[in-house]
C-alpha cells in the first residue's frame, strides 16, 4: 500500500489538498481510502458527504472515513488504563486524579495511526491518504509511536520479568495490584502494533509526507520548521504544495502588490526546499465535492500520478569514513545553537529545539562512543570512535566537539 500523509499549518487548505489527492488517485484507478486523523474533522465537508468511523463510498474506487478517537482509545488502552487506575488508587490518589493520570497526552490520536497499519495489512486499498491535524499536533503525533514504544519496551519488559518470577510470592504479602497475563499480553500487542506503525511510516518507498503551505511569510516560516522536525524524526517528505496562489486572471490593481509578494515567497520556497514544489491557485469558490476537487488536483499534479514518490531521500545514513563510523542526519534549516547530541548506552539522542529523538544504534556503533559532531549545510554528522576488534590497529583518540555530551 502507498501511504500519503498530508499536513500543514491550520488554514492553508491541507484537507482540500488531501481530498483532491485522493480523488485524483481514485480517478487513475487506484483503490483509494482517505482518512482523517484530525480531531476537528473536515474531510467529509470537503467531499460534501457525511462520513463516520468506517469507510464510506464517495466515488468509484474512493472511500473515506473520519476516525473516532474515543473508540480507538477504548479498543487499545482500556485494559492498560484499568490497571494504571487501580495502581494509582492503591498508592493513595483519588479516583478522579487516577483517571486523569492514566491518560497520556496524545493517546487518542496515536491510536488512530494504528488504523493506518490495519488498512495497510488488510490489503483492501492501494492508496491511503491521511489528512493529519495542523503541523504542531502532527509532529507530536508522528513522534508518539517511537516514544510510547520506547516506554512500553522498557517499563513493561522489567514488569514482565518481575511479575513472572516474584508475583506468586509477592501476591501473598501485599495488596498492591499486580498485572496479570491478560494485561501483559495487551501491552505486547500494543507494542507490536506501534513497531508496525513506525516501520510503515518510516519506509520511504511506502510512506511520504506532502507538506502544504501558502505563499505568506508566517506560513512559510512554519513550513520550514515543520520540514526540519520531520527530518529529525526520519520521515520522508517528497513534495511541497504551495496552495492558494492568486491566479493570473486577477488584474485588479488592489491585488497587484499581493500577487508580487506571493511570487517572491514562492520563489524563496523553491530556492530553500530541495523538493518538487507543486502549486494550486486560489479558487473563486471553495473546492467542495469530487468535481471541484478533481479540478484542484489537476492543477496541483498537472497530469501526473499523485501516488508516485516524487523525491527519494534517506534522512539517516551510516557509513565508514577512514578510521571512523559516521552517522549523518539531514536537518534542513537547523542551526547549531538549537541542536544537542548525546549518547546514552545503546542510544543516540538528538535534540532540535523543542523536539528530541532517540535513535537505537546498530551493533557496530553500540560498542563505540561519540567522538564529535558537526552541523553544516543542513546536515548533522556524528562521528563515532569504534574500538578495534582483534587484529585491527588501534584508532587514535580525538577530543569530542562541544556539540556532543556523553549521557550517564
Amino acid at each position: 500500500m502507498r501511504v500519503l500523509v498530508v499536513t500543514g499549518k491550520g488554514g492553508v487548505g491541507k484537507t482540500s489538498v488531501a481530498a483532491a489527492t485522493a480523488v485524483r488517485a481514485a480517478g487513475l484507478g487506484h483503490r483509494t481510502l482517505a482518512m482523517s486523523t484530525d480531531p476537528a474533522h473536515s474531510l467529509g465537508d470537503a467531499f460534501g458527504v457525511e462520513l463516520g468511523d468506517a469507510p464510506t463510498t464517495v466515488a468509484e474506487s474512493l472511500e473515506a472515513e473520519q476516525l473516532d478517537p474515543h473508540t480507538r482509545l477504548e479498543q487499545h488502552w482500556a485494559g492498560i488504563r484499568g490497571y494504571l487506575v487501580s495502581l494509582l488508587r492503591w498508592s493513595g490518589l483519588e479516583e478522579v486524579q487516577a483517571e486523569e493520570l492514566s491518560l497520556l497526552p496524545g493517546l487518542e490520536e496515536l491510536f488512530a495511526l494504528i488504523d493506518v497499519l490495519r488498512h495497510a495489512e488488510a490489503g483492501h486499498h492501494d492508496v491511503l491518504v491521511v489528512d493529519c491535524a495542523p503541523t504542531a499536533e502532527t509532529l507530536r503525533l508522528l513522534s508518539l509511536p517511537e516514544a510510547l514504544g520506547w516506554y512500553l519496551e522498557r517499563a513493561f519488559d522489567m514488569e514482565r520479568t518481575f511479575t513472572r518470577v516474584v508475583r506468586p510470592m509477592l501476591g501473598r504479602v501485599t495488596s498492591m495490584p499486580l498485572p496479570g497475563n491478560a494485561l501483559i499480553s495487551s501491552v505486547d500487542d500494543l507494542y507490536r502494533a506501534l513497531l508496525g506503525v513506525r516501520d510503515l511510516l518510516l519506509d520511504g518507498e511506502r510512506t511520504t509526507v506532502r507538506l502544504v503551505t501558502n505563499p505568506e511569510r508566517v506560513v512559510a516560516a512554519e513550513s520550514r520548521r515543520t520540514y526540519k522536525a520531520l527530518h529529525l524524526f526520519g520521515y520522508h517528505v517528497d513534495a511541497l504544495v504551495v496552495n492558494r496562489l492568486l491566479p493570473a486572471a486577477i488584474v485588479d490593481p488592489f491585488f497587484v502588490g499581493a500577487k508580487e509578494r506571493q511570487q517572491e515567497h514562492l520563489e524563496a520556497l523553491r530556492a530553500d526546499f530541495d523538493l518538487p514544489v507543486l502549486t494550486g491557485a486560489l479558487a473563486a469558490d471553495e473546492p467542495v465535492g469530487t468535481s471541484a476537487l478533481a479540478c484542484l488536483a489537476e492543477e496541483i499534479y498537472a497530469g501526473s500520478d499523485p501516488t508516485d514518490v516524487m523525491r527519494r531521500s534517506e534522512p539517516v545514513r551510516i557509513a565508514r569514513e577512514a578510521d571512523e563510523m559516521v552517522l549523518s542526519m539531514a536537518l534542513p534549516f537547523a542551526d547549531g545553537g538549537e541542536v544537542d547530541v548525546f549518547q546514552r548506552t545503546d542510544e543516540l539522542y538528538v535534540r532540535v529545539g523543542p523536539y528530541t529523538r532517540s535513535i537505537v544504534l546498530p551493533a557496530v556503533l553500540r560498542r563505540g562512543s561519540v567522538r564529535g559532531a558537526r552541523l553544516a549545510a543542513g546536515e548533522l554528522r556524528v562521528r563515532f570512535h569504534v574500538p578495534p576488534t582483534e587484529g585491527q590497529a588501534r584508532e587514535r583518540p580525538e577530543d569530542r566537539s562541544p556539540l556532543v555530551r556523553q549521557g550517564t
